[in-house]
């Protein structure tokens, strides 16, 4: 759609408005209306926010709503509708589009938005508009809270944020190329604000009692009207201030004619006054072409110092990622009565609103009232204001709210976590680091006033300021935070002004230090240490063991009086115990497990009182099964009852241990925990001093003076001075001996204008005379000048190198050195296990390492540097469970023989892994067959699985003519409820039809376990959908909802799914499917075959339970001809696959998310046989990740223990 192009709806909707017929403009009957219409489009717009775009190429705001707004203010309801209407349509382009967008076209729409809003701002410079919006909002302040309504608190706050919308409007830097000192359009909106009163509203509302809730409002109008304004020239206008500007200009140009003047003589100096036809060619001497000889010069020489290799080279562009962050805008200078009235709102505000507003605004923040990031402003006005006011006469009363240890506190807090989000969210580093620019700028600014208040006459100002220096001074986070903001400095994300205030505010702290330790002896701070200590891995948790059978007679005899006493009533039983929790997740038989241990625990510890009380509640929660004694239970029954729950040896439930992933950096046996030590010392500023003199440091104050020329005296003094302390104070001149600085001295030396930087010219001199001196004695140190030092490189230059005794500089850690002598014991040691085979060639060195003992990790790196290992991925750290050992002949011998002695049994891979002698995992043996030639692929692996109705496989006859009888044994009851999780566990298609009297054995089993309801409620729901089916003749998945408790529970039953799936139903499918389906493959006649063979006929099963109990496989492989379009387990009106249900026990609605498997899986297609051997993909994954979470299937987990008692 073109956007030039407006929409016909729109069209018609802003020709409905009104037109303008001169000065006055007449409204339509349908205004109102039309206005509603407007933001409702606005509301339903797209994302290259088309209406928007097309309002303001019709320019509605400037010809139609604006015009309303001036001449009709008296229609209250259409007033609001234009003012909701104009908010909409002012409001930021970033809240349009979320952020500026990176590819063109988006961004082609952003810019065309932001052009519109440039406009709009220019039209709101009007007196008239500001002069209606003042009035409205006059009247509506006037009203008292009783009679105000909340549509007028609405108005209030849309006026305010219209005014907000207006500032924000960025300028457009292709139309505003005025000088400083003509009016911009900001300038112009801020004079209408001003004529019209505004500001006095402003103020109002700052400083009123019962205007609290627009504290963060007024805070960002105030932020956005001193968007472009400098503090110090603010408060210097007026005050003589006028000359000082006029000579400050003077300077400036007197320093670029000096620098224009000189080069102007260096040029008459070098050219002659004839011109020479020939211009010669030179050689020069000592300095080498391409080859070995002298570079030949084709030119004058007067461009001979102009000469370099670099010229005719093409500029070398560098990338974006490498660019410097770029600059904010520059304060610029506005009129000369815009600059008056900003004074004038500025001294008023502190006098009557500053600390109260800070207040609120404060709390409001503290109180997480405020939307995010919203401390900016409050930052930025703690910035901007004690910057004013320490300019304009400083008062500190005027600014007490945000003097004090809490607000460093608060700024140095807020500092710090933009520090650590710029390291973290890398994407949006920029913007945290314009966050950590306001934040550093406050900081600066709180001890620049605590450096006023040193000076103030008042004595108790200057008491305040020495509390506030010891409390900052004593804590240890105040002292770092320069290192740290030094250290991680970033050009291509923070800008140079950043890098300026830093330079800055580090200057002002280490001199204020300075001067507090100068009259203190033995000054004392806070000093906080991490210590890292290895200590021993935890050893697993041990069950408790039961007590004897001695100690339980001797218990029971001190426990019978008490419950004699109880079950006579004359000790009173608790009231708050309570064995059975609804809400919880835990099953209904856990719960009656946990109320047994809970009742012995008692019993144990002594409790009568609380047992019996246990014991009787429980009685009446599960009466079934005379579990916790009869109902009508005496006190001897009781009393027998509990004895024999004390001596009962019930099973204790040990939660597993969480067992994290073993990384490759971590020793097996130890590992490391951190404890922070606070503790105090004597403060040593020299000490202090010595942690600046590093690299990061050096270098940004290098990247600092290379803008020496567009610096203010103000900054290159402080990076002076700092430069000069690591030089002079701490006689570290070798740290800046570097080529970056020395071509930064050569730059400045031969400057014209070098008179103007008289201390940076005597710092240059003196680093470079010792250089020279110290290159008199060591011929090393040019070659030292490519290289950033540290203080133990500088040592080792100056002093001699080698001059470090042990345990001395940066070398100095917790590693002992590696002597000659341990160092060919460690060649000894590798070349004699290096060639042992299933021998881990590290563990083997280490162990017979002789002390100190060394860890792995130093032992792989001084292989690295002996030359002996190329890298320290040779040595990869051996996981557990990954013990590759090579086959020998007879291992292989001996699996070829299993393999042709088990060939024709059903599981072919597990009875090769009981009878293999040497362990390994199953992984292993599939690999080995599968290069040996014994199997083509895999499945021919699988585990061959026994259907009903298929004739009898080996061993099936004899379970089918064995009579049923119920089994107590343990190893038979697990037995068959893994048979069941297998059966339910396997993959099924949507299309597989039912046999016809499926199901029959296992429903009469589940009619007699007490299941004929949820029974009949199945077959029911089956029969109803073949009738639905026949008289609609469309098939869909129809869903199996229990609404009732019992066919709820019946659905969670094993055996009752086990049904479902014999009888063809599908689980679900994914995690977006809740409950079990009737397939729309399923014709009525087989739904009615289903329901016949799941009604109750008779008592007799047809068969054992051991065969009910398995239910008939799908076919693995269908024909390809047959196979279903969709796939597996997908319904009939999709097209695309779905996902094969999890194979986890779906559970309740609850449970089912944590049991799922879906995120193992990753929602793949059809799994493979359960009992079939996992692919090699799978096995090594199984065995090379972390341990299996909580939620695993039995199958898994039963694979795994196999696995661990193989290895």
């Amino acid at each position: 759609m073109d956007l030039y192009m407006m929409n016909c709806e729109l069209l018609a909707t802003c020709s409905a408005l009104g037109y303008l017929e001169g000065d006055v403009y007449h409204r339509e009957p349908d205004c109102l209306e039309s206005v509603k219409d407007l933001i409702r489009y606005l509301r339903h717009e797209d994302e290259t926010r088309d209406v928007r775009q097309q309002l303001g190429a019709a320019q509605i705001l400037q010809n139609d709503l604006l015009p309303i707004l001036v001449q009709h203010p008296q229609d209250k309801v259409l007033f609001d509708a234009v003012v909701r209407l104009m908010v909409n349509l002012t409001q930021p382009a970033l809240l349009c589009f979320g952020k500026v967008p990176p590819d063109a076209a988006s961004r082609h729409h952003f810019l065309q938005v932001l052009s519109y809003l440039q406009a709009y701002k220019e039209a709101f410079a009007s007196e008239k508009v500001f002069g209606v919006l003042s009035e409205k909002l006059y009247d509506l302040l006037q009203l008292d809270w009783e009679q105000r309504q909340e549509e007028d608190t609405l108005l209030i706050e849309r006026i305010l944020l219209l005014v907000r919308n207006v500032l924000h409007v960025p300028p457009d830097p292709t139309e505003e190329q005025s000088v400083d000192g003509d009016a911009s359009v900001h300038d112009r909106v801020l004079w209408a604000l001003h004529i019209s009163g505004m500001d006095d509203l402003l103020k109002f509302l700052a400083s009123a009692q019962a205007e609290q809730q627009w504290a963060l409002h007024v805070l960002e109008i105030i932020s956005l009207m001193f968007r472009d304004q400098s503090p110090e020239e603010l408060a210097a206008l007026g005050q003589g201030q006028a000359a000082a500007e006029h000579r400050e200009d003077t300077r400036e140009l007197e320093t670029l004619r000096q620098r224009e003047l000189a080069e102007r003589r260096a040029r008459g100096l070098r050219r002659p006054s004839r011109h020479s036809r020939f211009g010669g060619s030179y050689v020069l001497q000592g300095l080498k072409a391409i080859g070995d000889r002298d570079v030949v010069f084709h030119k004058g020489l007067h461009n001979l110092k102009s000469y370099s290799h670099d010229l005719g080279k093409e500029t070398r562009r560098v990338p974006r990622r490498r660019q410097a962050a770029p600059e904010a805008e520059p304060p610029r200078r506005s009129a000369r009565n815009v600059r008056l009235f900003l004074r004038r709102f500025c001294q008023d505000f502190l006098e009557g609103c500053y600390n109260r507003l800070m207040l609120l605004v404060k709390d409001q923040l503290v109180r997480e009232k405020a939307q995010q990031h919203d401390e900016t402003y409050y930052l930025w006005a703690t910035a901007f204001f004690m910057a004013f006011n320490r300019r304009r006469g400083f008062r500190p009363e005027l600014v007490s709210e945000t003097v004090g240890v809490r607000a460093f506190h608060f700024i140095e807090q807020n500092l710090t976590t933009y520090y650590e989000m710029a390291l973290m969210d890398k994407k949006e580093a920029a913007t945290w680091a314009r966050r950590m620019h306001l934040a550093l700028k406050a900081y600066q600014e709180l001890l620049r006033t605590v450096q006023e208040m040193d000076r103030s006459p008042e004595q108790a100002v200057r008491d305040s300021s020495q509390v506030i220096k010891s409390n900052i001074f004593y804590l240890m986070e105040y002292r770092e935070l320069f290192l740290a903001l030094f250290r991680k400095f970033d050009e291509t994300k923070q800008p140079r002004s950043f890098l300026r205030d830093l330079v800055e505010t580090a200057h002002l702290f280490l001199r204020m230090l300075e001067r507090f330790c100068r009259g203190r002896a033995g000054l004392v701070v806070q000093s906080k240490r991490v210590r890292r200590r290895k200590k021993p891995r935890a050893p697993a948790a041990l069950a408790p063991q039961p007590p004897s059978a001695a100690e339980l007679e001797e218990l029971w005899a001190g426990l019978a009086p008490q419950l004699q006493a109880c079950l006579q009533g004359e000790v009173p039983l608790p009231e708050d115990a309570v064995p059975f929790d609804a809400a919880s997740e835990t099953p209904v038989e856990e719960q009656r497990a946990e109320a047994l241990l809970r009742i012995q625990g008692c019993l144990r510890d002594a409790r009568a009182p609380q047992a019996l009380r246990l014991l009787r509640s429980a009685r009446d929660v599960w009466p079934e099964g005379d579990v916790f004694g009869p109902p009508d239970a005496g006190p001897p029954e009781e009393t027998q009852l509990l004895r024999e729950i004390l001596f009962a040896p019930l099973p204790r439930h040990v939660p597993p241990e969480d067992e994290a992933p073993e990384e490759e950096e971590e020793e097996d046996e130890e590992e490391e925990e951190e404890t922070v030590q606070v503790s105090e010392k004597e403060f040593n500023f020299l000490d202090y001093l010595k942690r600046f003199a590093c690299a990061p440091v050096v270098r940004a104050l290098v990247l600092l003076l290379r803008g020496y020329a567009r610096n203010s005296p103000r900054t290159n003094h402080c990076a002076a001075r700092l430069l000069h302390r690591l030089a002079r104070d701490l006689r570290m001149e070798a740290l800046l001996f570097q080529l970056s600085l020395f071509a930064l001295f050569h730059r400045l030396l031969s400057d014209p204008a070098a008179g103007a930087h008289q201390e940076l010219v005597a710092l240059a001199k003196f680093v470079l005379g010792k250089f020279f001196a110290l290159a008199a004695t060591n011929k090393k140190a040019f070659v030292e000048l490519l290289f950033w030092k540290s203080p133990a490189a500088v040592r080792e230059m100056t002093e001699g190198y080698g001059s470090l005794r042990e345990g001395e500089g940066a070398g100095r850690s917790r590693v002992p050195p590696w002597t000659p002598q341990e160092e060919q014991e460690l060649r000894e040691l590798y070349w004699k296990y290096k060639e042992v085979e299933g021998e881990d060639v590290i563990a083997a060195i280490v162990a017979h390492l002789p002390a100190p003992g060394r860890t792995r990790r130093q032992v792989v790196k001084q292989l690295v540097r002996l030359g002996l290992a190329s890298s320290t991925k040779d040595f990869p750290r051996e996981r557990k469970g990954t013990r590759l050992v090579l086959w020998t002949q007879e291992q292989e011998e001996e699996l070829a023989r299993l393999f042709e002695e088990f060939q024709g049994s059903e599981d072919v891979l597990g009875n090769i892994m009981k009878h293999l002698t040497a362990r390994r995992s199953r992984a292993r043996v599939v690999e080995k067959l599968l290069g040996l030639g014994l199997v083509s692929e895999r499945k021919e692996l699988y585990k061959k699985r026994r259907r009903k109705g298929h004739g009898p496989g080996p061993g099936v006859a004899g379970a089918s003519a064995a009579p049923a009888q119920d089994s107590s044994a343990e190893d038979g009851d697990s037995e068959e409820e893994e048979e069941e999780d297998e059966a339910e566990e396997g993959p099924m298609e949507e299309h597989w039809v039912p046999e016809e009297g499926a199901g029959q054995g296992l429903a009469h089993h589940l009619h007699q376990e007490g299941l004929a309801g949820p029974l009949r409620w199945l077959e029911n729901c089956l029969r109803r959908t073949a009738g639905d089916r026949e008289e609609d003749g469309v098939s869909h998945p129809v869903p199996l909802v229990p609404l009732s408790e019992e066919n709820e529970d019946a659905m969670e039953d094993r055996r009752f799914r086990a049904l479902l799936r014999q009888l063809g139903l599908r689980p679900p499918a994914s995690e977006q499917e809740s409950f079990w389906r009737i397939p729309a493959a399923l014709t009525p006649q087989q739904l009615r075959r289903a329901a016949a063979s799941i009604a109750h006929r008779g008592p007799d099963p047809p068969g054992s339970p051991q065969e009910l109990l398995e239910p008939p496989r799908c076919p693995r492989d269908p024909d390809p001809a047959e196979r279903p379009p969709a796939g597996l387990g997908s319904d009939s009106e999709s097209e695309e696959p779905v996902p094969v249900p999890s194979a986890a026990q779906p559970g309740t609605k609850r449970r089912r998310e944590p049991d799922s498997e879906d995120e193992d899986t990753g929602g793949s297609g059809a799994e493979p046989d359960p009992a079939a051997p996992r692919s090699q993909e799978d096995e090594d994954k199984d065995e090379d990740e972390d341990p299996q979470p909580l939620g695993r299937r039995k199958r898994v987990r039963r694979v795994e223990d196999e696995d661990e008692e193989e290895d």
